[in-house]
C-alpha cells in the first residue's frame, strides 16, 4: 500500500446527507412568509448557524449564495456570513438587497479592507453606511465611495472626508466630484490641494452673490441709517456687498492707497508692509498671512483679483515675496505662470466669495476658545463650533504647530 492511498484512506469522504442538509436548510429559510412563519423561520436560522460555524469554507460559499437572492434576511445568520472570509461575504455583500444598514454597518467595522471595498461600491450606499466606512479611515475604501454615484454621503461624512483630505491627497479628486460637497467645504480644502485640484475649486465653487445682493440691496441703506449698530447684520452685509477693499483704512494707512502699498511690496515685502496690505484689502491680518505664506501662490490671484488690482501687481507681490519668475532656462516659471492663468481666469465677484469666506472663517472665527483647541490639537469636539470655525480649525490648525 503507497503513502497516498493510506493517507486517502483517512480523508473522511464527502457526505451527500450533509450536504443536501445543507442546502435543505437554506432552501427552508428561503421560503415565502406564506409557507413558513417567522418563528419556524428562526429555528431554522438558529441550526444553520450552528452548522456553519464547523463547516468548510467551500460550504459556507454555497449557503451564502442561496442566501444572497432573499428579500428578507435572519439578522444574525446576515451578521455570521458577513464577518466570514471575504470568498463567503462577497456573495451577499454584492448581490443580496435584503441586507440593513445595521449589517452592513457591523461588517464595514468587523469586516477586512476588502469586505469594505465592496461595500463601497454597493449600489445605494445609505449616509449611514457611508459613515460607518468613513470612520473607518480605510483610504482605499473611501476612494471606492467617494467615485460611486450612487452612494450618499451625510454633512458630518463629508466634513470628516474633507479633514482627511490633509493626509490623503488621493481623496481630493473624487471628493470635488461629489454633489454633496459645499462650497464653504471646497473652499477649506483648497489650502492643500494641488494645482489641479486649485483651479477645479475656483472654477466649480467660486460662487457669484449676485443672488444675495439683489435680495438684499435696500438693506445698506437701513443699515447705514442705524449707523452700523448692529453687529450681526454688519457682518452678513460686508460678506454681500460688492465693494472688496477698505476705504476707512485709507485714512490711517502711511499709503495714499491699496496700489500704492503693493508697489511698494514689489521692492520687498515687510511684515509691515503685508498687515497694510490686508488692512487695505478688507482682510484681517492673520488672513492676509495665510494667503501669503502660501507655497502654491493661487490665493495671490484671487487677492488681486478680488480687490480690483491689475496683473502687473500681482506681479509685484510675486516679486516681493521672492518667488521665482523664471526657471533654469531663463523661461517664465510655471508657478508663476499658473497662478496667473488663475488670475485670468477668475471673474471679480466670484474671487470676492472666495477671499470673504477666507476671512470670515480664518479670522472673525478665531474665538480665544477655539485658538485655545487649536493649540492643544483638540479636533474632537466639533459640534462645539460653527461651520466658519470648524474650517478655521482645519485650515490654521497647522499654523499652531501641529
Amino acid at each position: 500500500m503507497t503513502e497516498l492511498s493510506t493517507l486517502a484512506d483517512r480523508v473522511p469522504p464527502v457526505s451527500r446527507a450533509r450536504a443536501a442538509l445543507f442546502k435543505r436548510l437554506a432552501d427552508l429559510v428561503c421560503l415565502p412568509a406564506s409557507r413558513v412563519n417567522v418563528f419556524e423561520r428562526s429555528i431554522v436560522a438558529d441550526l444553520l448557524i450552528e452548522l456553519l460555524r464547523e463547516a468548510t469554507p467551500d460550504e459556507r460559499r454555497r449557503v451564502a449564495r442561496r442566501l444572497s437572492v432573499l428579500s428578507e434576511l435572519p439578522a444574525m445568520l446576515a451578521r455570521l456570513l458577513l464577518r466570514d472570509e471575504i470568498s463567503v461575504a462577497a456573495a451577499l455583500i454584492e448581490d443580496c438587497p435584503a441586507l440593513r444598514d445595521v449589517d452592513l454597518v457591523d461588517c464595514a467595522r468587523m469586516g477586512a479592507a476588502e469586505h469594505r471595498r465592496l461595500i463601497a461600491q454597493r449600489r445605494g450606499v445609505s449616509e449611514v453606511v457611508a459613515d460607518a466606512l468613513i470612520e473607518t479611515g480605510d483610504l482605499s475604501a473611501l476612494e471606492v465611495l467617494l467615485r460611486n454615484d450612487l452612494a450618499r454621503l451625510s454633512p458630518a461624512g463629508t466634513e470628516r472626508v474633507v479633514a482627511l483630505t490633509r493626509d490623503a491627497p488621493r481623496l481630493i479628486g473624487p471628493l470635488l466630484r461629489r454633489p454633496e460637497l459645499r462650497p464653504s467645504q471646497a473652499y477649506v480644502l483648497f489650502w492643500w490641494a494641488d494645482a489641479d485640484a486649485r483651479r477645479a475649486v475656483l472654477q466649480r465653487f467660486a460662487v457669484s452673490r449676485e443672488v444675495l445682493q439683489d435680495a438684499v440691496g435696500d438693506i445698506f441703506a437701513m443699515a447705514a441709517a442705524e449707523g452700523w449698530s448692529d453687529p450681526l447684520s454688519r457682518k452678513a452685509l460686508q460678506f454681500i456687498e460688492r465693494r472688496q477693499r477698505n476705504r476707512a483704512a485709507i485714512d490711517k494707512s502711511p499709503f495714499a492707497s491699496l496700489d500704492d502699498a503693493v508697489t511698494a511690496a514689489g521692492r520687498g515685502m515687510t511684515r509691515e508692509i503685508a498687515e497694510e496690505i490686508s488692512y487695505l484689502s478688507g482682510l484681517k491680518p492673520a488672513t492676509g498671512a495665510k494667503i501669503m505664506a502660501d507655497i502654491g501662490g493661487e490665493p495671490l490671484a484671487v487677492l488681486c483679483k478680488a480687490v480690483g488690482l491689475p496683473r502687473a501687481a500681482l506681479l509685484d507681490l510675486w516679486r516681493g515675496l521672492r518667488r521665482p519668475e523664471v526657471d533654469a532656462a531663463g523661461a517664465p516659471a510655471p508657478a508663476l505662470a499658473r497662478v496667473l492663468e488663475v488670475f485670468d481666469i477668475i471673474a471679480v465677484d466670484r474671487a470676492q466669495t472666495v477671499l470673504r469666506y477666507w476671512n470670515w472663517s480664518l479670522s472673525s472665527a478665531l474665538t480665544p476658545a477655539l485658538i485655545k483647541a487649536l493649540r492643544e490639537g483638540d479636533e474632537g469636539a466639533v459640534d462645539e463650533y460653527s461651520p466658519p470655525q470648524r474650517a478655521a480649525m482645519l485650515v490654521m490648525s497647522s499654523d499652531f504647530g501641529r
